[in-house]
């Protein structure tokens, strides 16, 4: 099961606010258009029980996008180990301690729903 992009499933909203006129103004534009915000639902026990979890210990200079290119083969799909660990970003992640890669890819990707 493949997921596509991470935009695909989110509702498109438009804004004409007039709070943002001197910025609409200064890039020639007429409105902003942004994705909705999306609330993402952590695997189910069972589907956690399915996956194999790669432990990796947090060290400086570490990135979501350098362990997804070393694991998924695919730097874009690190959202996947930051949605799995609950950490959105790897300001969240503090040195020393451990996160999970979960594996197979296939499987992971089965389970993610917003």
């Amino acid at each position: 099961m493949s997921v596509g992009s991470r935009y695909q499933v989110r509702a498109i909203y438009v804004t004409k606010n007039p709070l943002y006129a001197k910025d609409l103004k200064a890039r020639g534009l007429n409105q902003f258009r942004f994705y909705e915000t999306p609330r993402f639902t952590q695997p189910t026990a069972f589907e956690k029980s399915e996956f194999e979890n790669v432990g990796h210990v947090w060290n400086l200079g570490d990135r979501y996008y350098k362990l997804a290119h070393e694991h998924y083969g695919d730097s874009e799909l690190w959202w996947i180990i930051a949605w799995y660990n609950n950490k959105p970003t790897e300001a969240h992640v503090k040195i020393g301690e451990v996160i999970n890669i979960p594996t197979p890819l296939w499987k992971v990707r089965a389970a993610y729903r917003v």
